[in-house]
């Protein structure tokens, strides 16, 4: 075995979302194979973040920046950046350790900057490009984006489209969360010669595995004795959520037994902290026929592969857009599976989930990148990350 790395990574908001739930994934998979392992972030809340990032489990630490998350609800990317850039600084004083690998995240402003003044090899991972995420929706094969705003907001993100190519491409290596996002990344950044590697999000699947207490009164509050669809997302317009409502509205049509069914405000439970034990009970009870996953264009959805840790079906979304009727016939076949066939499908979607999406996987996939071939420097970032931002475009194309 090589020796033990001590590893970086670097999170602009090491909140609850799905990029998060990857770095700490990934940093516990390290961290198990004798890696020594430090969290760097602009932003951390207790009370709202993953209990491994608070207990004590990883060792998180949150620089606080001068800048604000944005002014008055704009400039979100722009402070982002120089938030990052505050936090590399951090990184690049004499009091911050050595490390052997960075791995750095969403935002690649810090990428040259870690290499060519911290001497330190750099992974960058993409979760999918943020000059598409900005621009509108994305549909594969369409060849081009809805895009929402009008000129300002595209002198607005001029700059820093060009920033995110170049800053990418100085990465040592870059990995990608799917085949999906690589393809698109190809396309949108032509100038970067590298294809990125792909590298699934991991899931702790021992998690999943552990013994539910079914008398514990947190679980018994959101477990049901009644056939349960599950739709586990945030409350946010491009999850979609909708579709799974509309679906079970035309399957209510389809199946006369299900036509009486009623919905009143009594049967409605709101849950302001949902614990990772109550998510886990909902996926494990045999009650739940299957997860229905919504959203469309997803980079990479881990919701279906923790569905699939615990044996559930998951119904999702086809890149193309599946119609409601297409979802009402599915579910449908869904609640009328029988158990035996239920049963050999979770048993199926398990095995995969462990050899494709476990923290095994994952930290197997980071293996190799380690061994690839004061105040004054705080200024020069800024004034660099500057001059970069409103001259970079166009002077020094990115393609």
């Amino acid at each position: 075995m090589s020796r033990p790395l001590r590893v970086a990574f670097i999170h602009p908001d090491l909140g609850i979302g799905g990029a998060e739930r990857l770095v700490v994934d990934a940093a516990l998979g390290l961290q198990n194979l004798g890696h020594t392992v430090d969290l760097y972030t602009s932003y951390h809340d207790p009370n709202h973040c993953f209990e491994e990032t608070r207990d004590g489990t990883l060792n998180v630490h949150h620089i606080r920046p001068p800048f604000p998350r944005s002014l008055h609800g704009k400039l979100h990317i722009l402070f982002a950046h120089l938030r990052q850039l505050h936090l590399t600084f951090h990184l690049l004083s004499h009091t911050s350790p050595d490390y052997d690998v960075y791995f750095v995240d969403q935002l690649s402003t810090c990428v040259p900057f870690l290499r060519t003044l911290g001497h330190t090899r750099v992974v960058f991972y993409c979760h999918f490009p943020d000059k598409l995420l900005a621009n509108g929706a994305f549909v594969e094969g369409s060849g081009s984006m809805m895009r929402r705003g009008g000129l300002l907001k595209k002198l607005y993100r001029l700059p820093m489209d060009w920033l995110e190519e170049v800053t990418t491409r100085q990465a040592d290596v870059i990995l990608a969360n799917s085949g999906f996002t690589a393809r698109v990344f190809r396309a949108y950044f032509p100038s970067i010669t590298q294809m990125p590697r792909v590298v699934y999000p991991g899931i702790n699947i021992s998690a999943y595995e552990a013994p539910i207490d079914y008398s514990d009164s947190h679980i018994v509050e959101i477990t049901s004795e009644r056939p349960t669809l599950l739709s586990l997302n945030r409350f946010e317009g491009k999850k979609n959520a909708k579709l799974a409502l509309e679906a079970f509205g035309l399957l209510k049509k389809r199946r006369p037994d299900l036509r009486d069914l009623r919905l009143v405000l009594a049967d409605v439970l709101f849950l302001l902290n949902f614990t990772t034990a109550q998510r886990t009970a909902l996926l494990r009870n045999p009650r739940s026929l299957a997860l229905l996953y919504t959203p469309a264009n997803e980079h990479f959805g881990i919701v279906p592969v923790e569905a699939m840790a615990c044996g559930i079906p998951v119904l999702a979304c086809d890149s193309g857009g599946p119609t409601e009727s297409v979802w009402a016939r599915a579910l449908e076949e869904i609640v009328n599976l029988p158990e035996e066939e239920r049963k050999a499908m979770g048993e199926r979607a398990k095995r995969r989930a462990r050899e494709m999406f476990g923290m095994e996987a994952m930290s197997r996939g980071w293996r190799g990148f380690g061994g690839l071939s004061g105040w004054g420097t705080l200024l020069i970032m800024f004034f660099g990350f500057l001059v970069a931002y409103l001259v970079g475009p166009f002077v020094l194309p990115a393609s």
